[in-house]
């Protein structure tokens, strides 16, 4: 039986500053500590058997993003994979005028570079969609089908963009048991948004 160190110093690192970039940050319209989403998706594919970085560029998926974290300095503490990661998974949510763009804009973006970006990219972005889309289902069995106003968007445009990822998904990584995990959260979800918003 193969084992595996049961510390890692460099996620130790990663994690450290992953939760201190997002120390006063929430998840969407609640009081949940942000880091729970960033820790959650490098469990996932920590748990489906993806290398250290992979997790690392989990951890620190939304730092640039959300938080204007120097993508260079990730590379220079992590290295360039993980880098190329969290790059490919890094919306630009504002114009050269700091305008915001539009979320259609942001999201076909997003898809194109789930397309073309490596493996390892594709892997992470699955593995996040599959964490929002088991987290937002807890919410709406505890909480109702009005959590849908956190969003962005409503409950159909999230869902077709997430069935996008599903497709993408399926041509990047074919059958690998982390898109089954994401096609079955895909089908509760949208199961129980049809019982709780189009009865």
């Amino acid at each position: 039986m193969q084992t595996y160190p049961g510390y890692s110093e460099p996620y130790e690192r990663a994690l450290r500053l992953a939760a201190t970039t997002h120390r006063q940050q929430n998840r969407k319209g609640c009081d949940i500590p942000y880091i729970t989403h960033p820790f959650h998706v490098s469990v996932i594919l920590l748990r489906h058997g993806f290398p250290t970085d992979v997790a690392i560029a989990a951890l620190l998926h939304d730092i640039v993003e959300d938080q204007g974290y120097p993508l260079s300095q990730i590379e220079d503490q992590f290295g360039p994979c993980v880098a190329e990661i969290v790059a490919a998974l890094s919306e630009r949510k504002t114009d050269a005028q700091g305008t915001r763009r539009p979320w259609e804009m942001r999201k076909r973006e997003g898809l194109e570079h789930m397309r073309n970006a490596s493996l390892e990219a594709a892997a992470v972005k699955v593995a996040d969609t599959l964490h929002n889309a088991r987290s937002t289902a807890l919410d709406v069995r505890r909480e109702g089908p009005h959590i849908w106003q956190r969003f962005n968007r409503g409950p159909d445009q999230t869902l077709d963009y997430y069935h996008h990822i599903l497709q993408i998904a399926r041509q990047r990584l074919h059958d690998h048991p982390l898109v089954d995990e994401l096609a079955d959260a895909l089908d509760d979800l949208t199961r129980l948004t049809d019982e709780t918003t189009h009865p």
